[in-house]
């Protein structure tokens, strides 16, 4: 039952770390939506790192959230850039990029839902400790 909870988690996870292949290499598809977006190399990379870290705190049950809200704010940029400049489909992907970017962002609003008790506990700390 515990590892059926943490499916949204786990397959988030999964591919987002799937997608660093791509940026850090510099495969032609992350190159292009990069270049189209204006942001080749240093969106490529960025977005990698900034994934990287989604997914290791989407992968610890204690930070999932965190990593969850994090996935969620890329993800949105993603599926933005792709209903604005990129199009559903790249390079003949059949939209698979733009179904992937999907799939995160409702895993990502899932484990968001599921632990927003332990997002309220940090922040009703932290607002603790600065007052």
């Amino acid at each position: 039952m515990r590892l059926i909870k943490r499916l949204p988690d786990i397959a988030a996870a999964i591919i987002l770390l799937q997608t660093l292949w791509f940026k850090f290499t510099a495969a032609p598809e992350s190159v292009y939506i990069f270049s189209t977006l204006g942001a080749e190399p240093v969106g490529r990379i960025g977005s990698g790192v900034a994934e990287l870290i989604a997914a290791l705190l989407l992968l610890v049950p204690r930070t999932a959230w965190m990593g969850a809200a994090l996935a969620l704010g890329i993800m949105s940029g993603a599926i933005l850039s792709h209903l604005t400049v990129l199009g559903i489909e790249v390079m003949g992907d059949g939209g698979t990029l733009f179904a992937l970017a999907i799939a995160v962002a409702v895993c990502a609003a899932f484990v968001l839902v599921r632990d927003h008790d332990r997002a309220i506990t940090l922040l009703r700390s932290l607002r603790q400790r600065a007052v």
